[in-house]
């Protein structure tokens, strides 16, 4: 007994410093620094990040290489380099370290300049778009979604038949009424201004549905929180409750929503410009760069390919940075 009181004593002892010991405090963490943590474990969203900014840094720089530093001229022509025939001289489509990205076929202007200077065009037409599409969407579906009853039932029907209509087909059977519209009530110059601010209202105006359906949804959940109804009790009026109370709690699907409609407005943007509606040549797009590519793609394929991948790579890189956002800020979804 004696042998054995000794180390119960000291087993005692020891539990008794273990059970005064500082208990380590768990921080914890806000949502936005949860998803940030998921983001930056996914190697390929960050990625594609990457891609994202180099895209518009380069957009944004376009116009001060063009203008301020005389760096790159998307009009200048280059018929020295071209044969007889207006191929280019060098192979690879006239590639060479003058110009990186060869040469356009005909009138022998640098691939590089007109297609940095274009992307600058065409994010800046799908921005435009997305945004006033995003506003028009994001209203409307809070307004729907919060106050229900007859209002839902009208936005509903409107949603329906904006859905109805195709889109493309109306834009071509429109535009000529369409760009004198514009020209007429907005005052814009004619040529490819009016153009573009037609196609931006088109794309908008048709393009919201999505994400008024998706806001909706979410408002349908929201109306119901404690926080709506306590802000209904204190007597807040119906602007506060949709765009103080609900409106923030909004931003994770938007911004996803936003990352996605990005590319789609990219892409029709070309569409619309193979199609003959947009901006016109010279000035270059995105859209009507590979308009003009597909005339020669038997002839200088590298001509054709660059555009093309430069819209693909727009596209893909938008939509899994989307993805992405969307896994980041709601881990149950599926990828």
């Amino acid at each position: 007994m004696s042998t054995t009181e000794p180390k119960l004593g000291a087993e005692a002892a020891g539990a008794a410093v273990d059970i005064a010991a500082p208990v380590t405090s768990v921080a914890s963490k806000s949502p936005m620094q949860l998803a940030m943590g998921r983001l930056r474990k996914d190697k390929l969203t960050l990625i594609s990040l990457a891609f994202v900014v180099f895209f518009i840094l380069a957009a944004l720089t376009a116009p001060l290489a063009v203008h301020v530093f005389n760096i790159i001229d998307p009009l200048k022509t280059n018929q020295d380099a071209l044969d007889s025939f207006g191929r280019p001289n060098a192979a690879w489509g006239g590639i060479s370290w003058s110009h990186p990205l060869g040469l356009e076929p005909s009138v022998g202007r640098d691939t590089l300049s007109r297609v940095w200077y274009g992307l600058t065009f065409s994010l800046l037409i799908a921005l435009s778009a997305t945004i006033i599409a995003m506003v028009l969407g994001v209203v409307l579906g809070i307004v729907s979604g919060a106050a229900g009853g007859w209002v839902d039932a009208i936005i509903g029907r409107i949603i329906d038949l904006t859905l109805a209509f195709p889109q493309t087909l109306m834009l071509l059977a429109l535009s000529t009424t369409g760009l004198i519209m514009v020209r007429t009530y907005l005052h814009t110059p004619a040529g490819n201004v009016t153009a573009a601010v037609y196609v931006v209202i088109v794309l908008g105006a048709f393009g919201w549905t999505s994400i008024a359906r998706i806001v909706r949804g979410q408002v349908l959940s929201l109306r119901e929180r404690e926080f709506v109804h306590a802000a209904q009790m204190m007597g807040a009026s119906r602007t506060r409750i949709y765009f103080r109370e609900i409106l923030p709690n909004l931003w994770a699907p938007i911004l996803v929503s936003f990352t996605l409609m990005m590319p789609a407005f990219v892409s029709a943007e070309a569409a619309l410009s193979f199609l003959g509606v947009g901006i016109a040549a010279p000035t270059p797009t995105l859209g009507n760069i590979l308009t003009d590519s597909v005339r020669y793609a038997d002839i200088v394929a590298t001509y054709f390919f660059v555009p093309a991948i430069v819209i693909a790579a727009i596209v893909v890189s938008f939509n899994l940075l989307g993805d992405g956002l969307r896994d980041a800020l709601d881990p149950k979804s599926d990828r």
